[in-house]
């Protein structure tokens, strides 16, 4: 990465927070998130430009070109007006529209992907890639975990101003994350009995179970996880009122999470609380990289219906993220003022 020191001395640094910019996915959670997050962290006012690309566009992606109908320069489109100047974007379809609008700004508009785009470092100015994925490059920032929103200020207000739903809730608080099906992996019925009776065994030993679960959660499990609530007490968020999701994890003196969603995971042990894994047979292999990392740096364990004591200081490498990405947007800025007409 370009250190802060490489910039010339003669040109002013430009302030990233007046950068105008555009968080562009398709809107999956796990993708808009992380860049939400990098961008919240770096002090950005940004718009979120949601693609759609129509078949046979969105099928080609990341290779193919970007739907016609969302060309820039179109007075209508997810596109349209002055090129950013700064563009983060997360997913395979956002790929072509990362480029067509670094190729419309003439290369000015600095452009940040987060994961790997498999079309090579080169397709953006800053890539960020997790550990686990083999994507390197002189461009190529890597760290354990994935950047997000639950950020220390978060937990701290939370904290602060507890959630009134959880607050009153008897000691030892649990968050529970739930994930569910994906491409990589199906819950088993098999997977779900186990889960159910390790929650079972937390929740009849006296702990408050505070459980979220995905919209990915199969139908049974999320009926027998809230029949638990039900029947044993704690707080089952059934999507009605505000979300308590970052209230969870800073109320909780631990976490369960399931195995399935590397995000939650992350999340989770920007807490400085122990992370308890439940594990899912076909996990992602490249996960698994991740958590045995974070195993090592005494932050999880597997969830075997039992608390675990682990000490750790909170892990979140968010703020790491952003500050290679600001030095990345500072050398590009200096060279495009350095080919400006006048400058010396």
């Amino acid at each position: 990465m370009t250190a802060l020191s490489d910039r010339p001395a003669s040109l002013p640094s430009p302030d990233i927070t007046l950068a105008r910019t555009w968080i562009v996915t398709d809107g999956k959670a796990g993708d808009e998130n992380q860049c939400l997050g990098l961008a919240e962290t770096l002090g950005l006012a940004f718009e979120t430009r949601r693609i759609a690309p129509r078949p046979p566009f969105g099928w080609m992606a990341p290779w193919g070109p970007v739907d016609p109908g969302d060309r820039p320069g179109r007075t209508r489109g997810v596109l349209s007006g002055a090129m950013p100047d700064i563009l983060i974007a997360s997913g395979r379809r956002a790929v072509p529209y990362l480029r067509a609008v670094r190729e419309a700004s003439g290369g000015r508009t600095f452009t940040a992907f987060l994961k790997d785009p498999r079309t090579g470092p080169e397709t953006a100015n800053f890539v960020w890639v997790p550990d686990y994925d083999d994507l390197r490059g002189p461009n190529v920032f890597t760290t354990l975990t994935a950047p997000h929103q639950v950020s220390a200020t978060r937990l701290a207000a939370a904290r602060a101003a507890p959630d009134p739903r959880l607050i009153g809730l008897p000691w030892p608080r649990i968050a529970v994350l739930i994930g569910g099906d994906s491409r990589h992996l199906t819950y088993r019925n098999a997977d779900m009995r186990r889960l159910v009776r390790d929650l079972t065994k937390l929740a009849e030993g006296g702990c408050s179970l505070m459980m979220t679960v995905s919209r990915r959660t199969p139908p049974a499990l999320r009926d027998a996880l809230e029949g638990l609530v039900a029947a044993k007490g704690g707080f089952f968020w059934d999507g009605s009122g505000a979300n308590p999701y970052v209230a969870m994890l800073a109320l909780a003196e631990s976490i369960v999470v399931t195995s399935d969603s590397a995000n939650m995971v992350g999340e989770a042990v920007s807490t400085g609380a122990p992370v308890l894994l439940f594990d899912l047979p076909k996990t992602y292999i490249r996960h698994r990289r991740m958590f045995a990392g974070l195993a090592m740096a005494g932050a999880l364990k597997p969830f075997i219906g039992r608390l675990e004591t682990l000490r750790y200081r909170p892990i979140d490498a968010t703020p790491s993220i952003a500050q290679a990405m600001a030095r990345s947007y500072e050398a590009h800025a200096a060279r495009f003022a350095a080919e400006a007409p006048g400058h010396p």
